[in-house]
């Protein structure tokens, strides 16, 4: 007979030993590989980048999703080195403000243009899905004071 209780716990705990150690590497990877997309031409955000972009100074939309590219790449690469995890929570928490800007800035592309209250579009529930990122990179933030912990 299958012992329901043994189980859980070993699940239980096989769950907290690698959970927050996969979400700091899936954080990782995941900023790498979209970030590499942006300065290449292939994201598919690329057109919702450069039209929040074009409200932006200094740069033209070309220059700003390049930067935004390298950006995400440096957060990825931070989040994969445990030492630089503080560095990574710093930039998204930078990035993150400009993610969710075309909210504001461009509703007529985030929300239904009926009129649907807080209906988003494609694109806004691509943007409203970065709390989960953002709850995701407080996990990992909060191992950096444990004992053992580099950094």
């Amino acid at each position: 007979m299958i012992d329901f209780e043994r189980l859980d716990r070993k699940v239980a705990g096989a769950m907290a030993r690698w959970g927050t150690e996969s979400l700091r590497i899936s954080l990782g990877g995941i900023f790498i590989w979209f970030g590499l997309l942006k300065p290449l031409g292939l994201s598919p955000a690329e057109p919702l980048v450069k039209a929040t972009a074009a409200w932006l100074p200094l740069l033209t939309p070309s220059h700003w999703l390049a930067v935004i590219g390298i950006w995400e790449v440096i957060i990825g690469v931070s989040f994969l080195i445990p030492r630089t995890i503080r560095l990574a929570i710093a930039l998204l928490g930078m990035q993150m403000i400009g993610t969710f800007m075309p909210l504001v800035l461009l509703p007529e592309v985030t929300f239904r243009p009926d009129g649907a209250p807080l209906v988003p579009t494609m694109e806004g529930q691509y943007i409203i899905k970065n709390l989960l990122i953002i709850s995701a990179a407080l996990v990992v933030g909060g191992t950096v004071r444990r004992r053992g912990t580099p950094g």
